[in-house]
């Protein structure tokens, strides 16, 4: 994700406005190589996730599934109606009809019963095994990236510094909230609040979640923790957690892309690629304050 603002460059950067104040070095170089790891990582693991679901496009909770059981929360798939073949959507009992979308998609004349479109899906045709190394390779470029993440920033504090909310962070939280609904944006060294409990909501939970998941899915790792999927509760109930997970990362994404967009893309993307990040003007009442990185 993103590293709180450091006033000056590392040894070596150099910048073309020295004397532009509102003008800083907000990412290293190690936090845009790890964004963009992650991104990369989510995006092929979405993907090829999805054509794995397509194997099975059932969602249940417990230890076991079937004919035999009652337990189905999401189910995407086809039947044969009075209009012909067309896509469906059920969850909780409740059924939609998603064809040209989910459950029965493909150009006219060539659809096919799939859970998931052909464009959504990697590779776009079925190959569960294909989907498997390109999911469970990118699973481990994310997993170990994370890990490099959280042992670097215990140690150099950034977590402590940048990432825990504080008391007067929740404090701001309610005009937090009022100025983002209104899209006015301070852009400022510090996250907000609401930046705080995005971002560590993400790192801290919705993505060891999701590795800690998919381990439990794992037939292999069940022979070293086999406790993991009993705290999961049951391996159905895993995969449909590692689910839910997947929408809510896809839900932050979306969330996140359009406040770029309202915030200044030229600025937010600049931050990102190469780490020159311009503030607000100080206010003339305001004192120069210092901070370090």
């Amino acid at each position: 994700m993103e590293t709180v603002a450091r006033s000056e460059p590392p040894a070596g950067v150099e910048t073309s406005a020295p004397k532009d104040t509102t003008l800083i070095y907000r990412q290293s170089g190690w936090t845009r190589l790890t964004h963009w790891l992650w991104a990369l990582a989510l995006f092929f693991m979405l993907l090829s996730g999805l054509q794995i679901f397509n194997a099975r496009p059932q969602l249940y909770i417990g230890k076991e599934s079937g004919f035999g059981y009652n337990n189905t929360i999401l189910e995407i798939g086809a039947e044969n109606t009075d209009n012909g073949t067309r896509g469906f959507t059920e969850i909780f009992g409740h059924r939609f009809d998603t064809t040209g979308v989910l459950g029965w998609s493909g150009p006219p004349g060539q659809e096919t019963p799939r859970a998931f479109p052909a464009w959504a899906t990697i590779p776009s045709y079925y190959d569960l095994g294909t989907a498997r190394v390109v999911h469970f390779f990118f699973a481990w470029v994310l997993s170990a990236t994370l890990l490099i993440w959280l042992v670097a920033s215990l140690v150099n504090g950034h977590i402590r510094r940048d990432l825990a909310p504080r008391v007067e962070d929740l404090r701001k939280l309610p005009r937090d909230v009022v100025d983002h609904a209104k899209l006015r944006f301070h852009h400022t060294r510090e996250y907000n609040t609401l930046q705080k409990m995005a971002y560590g909501g993400v790192l801290f939970v919705l993505l060891p979640l999701m590795i800690i998941t998919g381990l439990a899915m794992s037939p292999s790792m069940n022979s070293v923790l086999p406790w993991l999927n009993e705290i999961l509760g049951g391996r159905q109930t895993a995969r449909t957690i590692h689910f839910t997970v997947m929408v809510l990362l896809v839900l932050f994404f979306i969330i996140h892309m359009l406040m770029i967009l309202a915030a200044g893309p030229f600025n937010e993307l600049r931050s990102i690629i190469t780490g020159w990040y311009r503030t607000d003007p100080p206010a003339k009442h305001d004192e120069p304050t210092e901070r370090s990185a």
